[in-house]
């Protein structure tokens, strides 16, 4: 064999030596576009980690409202979780997740943590992070108030009505008091119920007086049909034999949402409760009876 030919079949050898040599030694000039993706991969990689770097605002209603979650790549987000509860992601993008905030457990004020998980169910660090429930509109002083004595009579300022027919509409007419309403010479309890009008501790009359001043009110009228009408704080009417005479009033404590089934939870006295469910109430505790709902937007 010549010199010649045994060289040309030496030279892609050492050429493949020669330019591995250089891509290690970093004297290549500019390196290949392979060489830069395996330099990047890992970087690339850890970028994709979603990152909470925000939120705004950080504290609000212990009724529910919205916060908008900044940082990166949030759309790998896969749920969120404001004190211990699902909070609904109602948009997400690379820098921000805007959430729906559920209303504070027992609408009670404080900070509570805030939790992240992405579609792999890693948690996502929160740097710590809180959101601060606190009570700063009417339908939180109400709520607030119905937490705080659904269970433990207000006797005191109201008296209990139980022992002359039940307490219920006293119960819901102090709520209102909470929320900011007035007494008048037709609405009030004095001196802890030793002078007490029909319109505020008798459902009836509290419904014929919900009905005659609507308007003045705030109220609207709404069938049990119309959930989708009702909010927190809402007053629900029972006639429990459906015999045009009303028996019993609660307020709206929960209004939930899933999949288009609409429920609502209520708080009242009588058979003292905080989150007793309506379809319950009306199908199993009192088959076949019938109310409607008085919405405020005062």
């Amino acid at each position: 064999m010549s010199s010649l030919s045994r060289s040309s079949r030496l030279l892609p050898v050492a050429a493949v030596a020669a330019a591995a040599a250089l891509l290690f030694t970093g004297c290549a000039g500019e390196p290949s576009p392979i060489t830069k993706a395996v330099a990047g991969a890992a970087p690339a990689a850890q970028q994709k980690n979603a990152i909470v770097s925000g939120i705004q605002p950080a504290s609000g209603s212990v009724s529910g409202g919205t916060v908008t979650i900044t940082g990166a790549n949030l759309e790998k987000v896969a749920s969120i979780q404001v004190g211990g509860q699902a909070a609904a992601i109602t948009q997400a993008t690379p820098d921000k997740a805007v959430v729906t905030v559920p209303a504070a457990q027992n609408f009670a004020a404080g900070a509570v943590p805030i939790s992240v998980t992405d579609a792999a169910g890693k948690a996502v660090p929160t740097d710590g992070k809180t959101y601060t429930y606190q009570v700063v509109t009417p339908v939180d002083q109400q709520l607030a108030y119905a937490m705080a004595h659904w269970n433990n009579y207000n006797t005191a300022q109201y008296g209990d009505l139980n022992p002359v027919g039940g307490d219920c509409a006293n119960f819901v007419s102090q709520t209102l008091i909470a929320r900011g309403w007035q007494m008048n010479s037709d609405w009030y309890n004095h001196d802890a119920a030793a002078d007490w009008s029909p319109a505020w501790g008798y459902v009836p009359a509290m419904d014929n007086y919900f009905r005659e001043n609507a308007a003045k009110l705030g109220l609207t009228e709404y069938s049990f049909d119309q959930r989708d009408k009702i909010k927190l704080g809402d007053i629900v009417m029972f006639d429990w034999n459906d015999n045009d005479s009303l028996d019993h009033v609660q307020i709206v404590t929960g209004v939930h949402d899933v999949d288009g089934k609409i429920t609502i939870q209520m708080a009242g006295h009588n058979e003292d409760n905080d989150y007793r469910d309506l379809d319950h109430t009306i199908t199993v505790e009192h088959p076949g009876a019938i109310g409607h709902f008085w919405s405020l937007s005062k």
